[in-house]
């Protein structure tokens, strides 16, 4: 419990406390990636519980035991977490590692590596509140006051993690062999292609029943009420499961509850300035009959 108004500043970038040290983020950034490694890459709030379901669901031939009776940060453990020396030390085959940091300081240690690397991106407005609504329930995060107020730090890239406009530019323009790229919207609006794809990726065919049965156990819904997935085995003291839920809402668009027109204005300028150069496309708004 303890660390929970502490933060960590490694490299410029600010991490919480009570899950991250030096020693752990130095250990992150030395790691000794394996070619039989796949990598979850994601800013926060941007899909990485999602994904670490599917690669679950997917290595495991469509079985459910392990996303039933495992939580997903050992399954899955974040790389740059103290607890991860434990929990990867432990693991035996092939191994699913989480990371929230920026391409930029795992370079150096992914760069001889045949691993597997998979990076999610989600619309930067729906990330924008809900990284916000999680502030309010998490800790271990800076008391967030108005939206307003969240929104200019967000921009600034003054938030835990760093910049998301840093953080995206910096892996999808790198060229590793083994990158798969998908975003949020994609998996909200075709779990089953996108599975599809990244069984296709990871070299880990599922036959049509396993499909199935992935997707079904995939689905927003399904993960919310899955308490190996849901948080809620965190106490109330490091995550206070009274103020929301982890598993907010999840929907492409739902920025616009919570944007004013001004906020609107401030943002896109900001974005049109730091992404002039990226090709990237993202989408705001869920498509109709969608």
């Amino acid at each position: 419990m303890a660390r929970l108004d502490v933060m960590e500043t490694f490299h410029n970038i600010s991490f919480p406390g009570h899950l991250h040290t030096q020693d752990s983020l130095n250990y992150a950034i030395h790691f000794p990636f394996q070619d039989t490694d796949t990598v979850i890459a994601t800013y926060p709030k941007s899909g990485t519980t999602w994904m670490q379901e599917i690669v679950t669901f997917v290595k495991n031939g469509g079985d459910p035991h392990l996303s039933k009776t495992v939580p997903n940060w050992t399954r899955a453990p974040w790389l740059e977490q103290y607890y991860s020396p434990e929990v990867l030390g432990a693991s035996q085959g092939h191994r699913v590692i989480t990371t929230h940091l920026p391409y930029h300081l795992l370079a150096n240690a992914l760069q001889d590596s045949k691993a597997k690397v998979i990076y999610v991106t989600r619309n930067p407005k729906d990330v924008a509140v809900s990284y916000y609504y999680f502030h309010k329930m998490a800790n271990f995060l800076p008391e967030p006051n108005s939206f307003d107020e969240f929104l200019d730090q967000f921009l600034e890239g003054k938030v835990n993690y760093g910049s998301w406009f840093d953080h995206v530019k910096g892996w999808t323009s790198q060229a590793r062999v083994n990158f798969f790229y998908i975003s949020y919207e994609e998996i909200w609006l075709d779990l089953q292609g996108c599975m599809e794809r990244i069984s296709s990726f990871l070299e880990c065919p599922l036959v049509e029943k396993d499909l199935t049965r992935s997707v079904r156990h995939c689905s927003f819904s399904s993960m919310r009420d899955n308490t190996m997935v849901n948080y809620t085995l965190i106490p109330n003291e490091i995550m206070d499961h009274s103020k929301g839920h982890f598993m907010r809402k999840g929907k492409i668009g739902d920025w616009r509850n919570t944007f004013t027109e001004e906020q609107i204005g401030r943002f896109d300028n900001v974005y049109n300035s730091l992404m002039q150069n990226c090709p990237l496309t993202f989408l705001y708004e869920c498509p109709p009959n969608s």
